[in-house]
């Protein structure tokens, strides 16, 4: 029996991904990370398949991912990673001091998938949720400021700003994530596949939770307008089509980005390797991992001579 160990199944098109990989592969073993005990047995309850097992794990905490992925007692062939956040400013912090959208949408991956990799098996999948917010030439309605990189030393750093800086930060977040799978992909084995995924726009996802009650009431009203677009994708359909990005055929090359299960090339700032690895080598330090060194260079990452974009 293959185990996937998933992130983010609590709620939204994590918890419909979560529902649809246990319904439609009940021989696979569904292990999830959540920050509350308890949606292990929700999930035995709506699906009725007791191949599910929990950890608690705040992602917003090093020790206690460090804790959570010493608790995994078994080989991984799948891994999902879909909790994330949007903060209503960069003020915010992880219990280690950095700035809670990057702490937890790019560091906390950094290192539990370094923590996690001597339990994968060859072969294996592993899918981290990114956004098509981080190009800067998608048209958000003004709704999700462009990305703005920096060095990620500074991008930890709590900032005063408002509403938009912290939106700004979750595009930014979302590159970051983009740029973590191509530096991964350069250090994993032939047969273990990583992959960046945009599930396209989703209202209904309680992504801006943290807004607080004006701004998730507008949210949700924008939210109500949008869905009737032909761009806007439901929680349940996001949410099959991930499950199906880890169980189908292999998708494409590692390191490719998916959108909506199509593999196309992610935007064009997101293929920077000098950036790819400045945030390889700061992320390890921020989480206190030992460096690696860097991998061998000169293999064009996946997506760079691919059809042209298309926006999902």
């Amino acid at each position: 029996m293959g185990t996937t160990l998933m992130t983010g199944a609590s709620r939204g098109l994590g918890r419909e991904a979560a529902e649809h990989l246990l319904r439609h592969h009940p021989d696979r073993h569904l292990l999830v990370f959540n920050r509350r005990p308890g949606l292990a047995a929700e999930l035995i309850e709506r699906t009725g398949n007791p191949n599910v097992t929990e950890v608690v794990c705040d992602l917003a905490s090093f020790a206690d991912i460090r804790r959570a992925a010493a608790e995994v007692d078994r080989p991984l062939d799948g891994f999902l990673g879909n909790a994330g956040l949007q903060m209503a400013t960069t003020r915010k912090l992880t219990a280690d001091g950095h700035e809670m959208t990057f702490g937890v949408n790019v560091l906390a991956y950094h290192l539990l998938l370094t923590l996690l990799r001597p339990r994968f098996t060859n072969p294996a999948r592993i899918v981290v949720v990114a956004s098509d917010v981080h190009d800067r030439d998608l048209n958000t309605l003004g709704l999700i400021p462009p990305p703005r990189w920096d060095d990620p030393r500074e991008l930890v750093k709590p900032a005063e700003g408002t509403g938009r800086a912290g939106r700004r930060a979750y595009a930014t977040s979302k590159l970051g994530v983009i740029y973590l799978v191509h530096a991964l992909r350069r250090r994993l084995p032939e047969g273990i596949d990583v992959y960046s995924y945009n599930p396209g726009l989703v209202p209904g996802t309680e992504l801006a939770r943290d807004a607080g009650r004006v701004g998730r009431a507008a949210f949700r009203a924008v939210g109500k307008a949008l869905v009737a677009l032909p761009f806007a994708t439901t929680p349940a359909e996001a949410g099959r089509l991930l499950a199906e990005t880890m169980t189908g055929p292999r998708p494409g090359d590692s390191g490719s980005y998916i959108s909506r299960g199509e593999v196309i090339p992610s935007s064009s700032e997101s293929y920077d390797e000098r950036r790819e690895e400045e945030l390889w080598a700061a992320a390890d330090e921020l989480c206190g991992l030992p460096s690696a060194g860097t991998p061998p260079t000169g293999t064009p990452s996946p997506g760079v001579t691919s059809t042209p974009r298309r926006s999902a």
